[in-house]
């Protein structure tokens, strides 16, 4: 790691954070799409990215991976990144998996849920912190407003399967903050740099991490007119969404070729 933190991270009493070696699995929310950076591997950064510089700061010999890569569903996740994971021997793991999964037509998610326990149970082996991740309140999102209970009831099922390995719950449900269009990338799809700035404030509080960042402050939003409104939602039409139905029928991943940004310590 270097010392280009944003900010000093102790935990509570100014004790130094107990983590050396962390190790972030999942999708293209944990490879940080959405909030790009030329100076960071892949040229994205990320929640992650930020949650690794704040501890980094703090704890001497820190480690950081990220094996998350863009478009994998839970089975990918699990066969791809969870014994590479291991193998690091991570005394902090986050896992965030299942939301592509979720936003698919067709699938259950008390069977994605069942595909994740025997991987949870494999991660909690090795003893290290293990965090997971709730999804977000989609309520707001015109888009993905139709499955929020369907990620409601995986949200329960998370919290069940979390309670039954000793895992940490991070609660994306509950970050209001981001129930925001100004929080999110055009795609509508990822958090953009605000909404990954807030994801990690999150995972430090949670993880009783005493930080400097600050809520974000973004630019006074600004309502569009109707007109630019059905223009914008005729751009996203074309450049994310065609695109999504098309990969969904040649059943084809946005990540198929994509390695992870950081693949070790």
């Amino acid at each position: 790691m270097t010392d280009t933190a944003e900010t000093i991270g102790t935990t509570p009493g100014g004790s130094t954070p107990p983590w050396r070696r962390f190790v972030a699995i999942g999708d293209s929310f944990t490879e940080g799409v959405g909030d790009p950076d030329p100076e960071s591997p892949g040229g994205l950064r990320g929640w992650a990215d930020r949650v690794a510089e704040v501890l980094g700061a703090q704890t001497p010999d820190f480690a950081y991976a990220n094996l998350a890569v863009r478009g994998k569903v839970l089975r990918q996740i699990v066969a791809e990144q969870i014994e590479p994971a291991v193998a690091l021997q991570p005394d902090l793991i986050t896992l965030s998996a299942g939301g592509n999964d979720v936003i698919r037509p067709g699938t259950d998610p008390d069977e994605i849920a069942a595909r994740l326990d025997p991987a949870l149970e494999r991660l909690a082996a090795t003893g290290a912190t293990l965090v997971l991740f709730t999804g977000v309140d989609v309520g707001f999102s015109p888009v993905f407003r139709r499955i929020r209970g369907k990620t409601a009831v995986y949200n329960e099922h998370l919290r069940v399967l979390a309670a039954r390995h000793g895992a940490i719950v991070a609660d994306q449900w509950g970050l209001t903050a981001i129930q925001d269009a100004r929080f999110w990338s055009s795609d509508r799809l990822h958090l953009n740099t605000l909404g990954h700035h807030e994801v990690a404030r999150m995972v430090l509080d949670t993880l009783g991490v005493s930080h400097g960042l600050e809520p974000g402050k973004p630019e006074p939003h600004r309502v569009p007119t109707w007109r630019q409104a059905r223009r914008d939602d005729l751009v996203w039409t074309r450049e994310y969404f065609v695109p999504w139905v098309v990969r969904r029928i040649r059943r084809v991943s946005s990540g198929d070729h994509v390695q992870p940004k950081r693949p070790g310590f």
